[in-house]
């Protein structure tokens, strides 16, 4: 097409302002993690979701240590690596007993056997974080408010999308005031 190529430079010029976090993460943790072995940040992120909620209140991953290359190995072999956990001091042997579901788990999230054995190092852990609750939707009030302001928009699907918008906004500015000591909502 005549003059399409004129329009690839615009496409993919950066545009100014606010860019998504992902870009920095990497930057930001990946010399820690680099210097412990994880070059894998998803292996720390989603820890919980590869072992399981149980196995990840008592099991962190420490490092990968990798093994020195040998002078006449193979330059394209893979070396396996040995995951090191720090684990609960009485869960240390309940984790021994999962090690081969470890190793399993883990080797699939990595997507190869990057994983031979696992190392246990016993010690405190902090709890871990648990994700908030989602806030309340919004009323039955909150709702029938939003639908007054929308009944007028034809397309259905663009007026129901903006009334749970509407009815999520008011229900929060309602809790706002009820929060500060008065509910003047009306």
């Amino acid at each position: 097409m005549p003059g399409s190529s004129n329009l690839r430079p615009i496409l993919k010029r950066e545009r100014p302002g606010a860019k998504p976090l992902s870009q920095f993460v990497p930057g930001v943790i990946g010399e820690t993690l680099a210097a412990r072995g994880l070059s894998e940040a998803s292996l720390i992120a989603d820890w919980p979701a590869i072992v399981g909620e149980r196995l990840a209140a008592a099991a962190r991953p420490l490092e990968l240590r990798w093994p020195p290359r040998a002078p006449r190995r193979d330059p394209d072999a893979p070396a396996a690596a040995t995951l090191v956990l720090r684990v609960d001091g009485a869960f240390a042997l309940e984790a021994q007993h999962n090690a081969a579901v470890i190793l399993a788990r883990v080797n699939a999230h990595l997507g190869f056997r990057c994983v031979e054995k696992i190392a246990f190092r016993q010690g405190p852990l902090p709890p871990l974080r648990k994700k908030p609750p989602p806030p309340p939707g919004p009323g039955a009030e909150a709702e029938a408010r939003a639908g007054q302001h929308v009944g007028a928009i034809e397309d259905e699907g663009l007026r129901a999308a903006l009334a749970r918008l509407g009815a999520h906004a008011i229900a929060k500015e309602t809790r706002g005031r009820r929060d500060r000591g008065g509910d003047r909502s009306k």
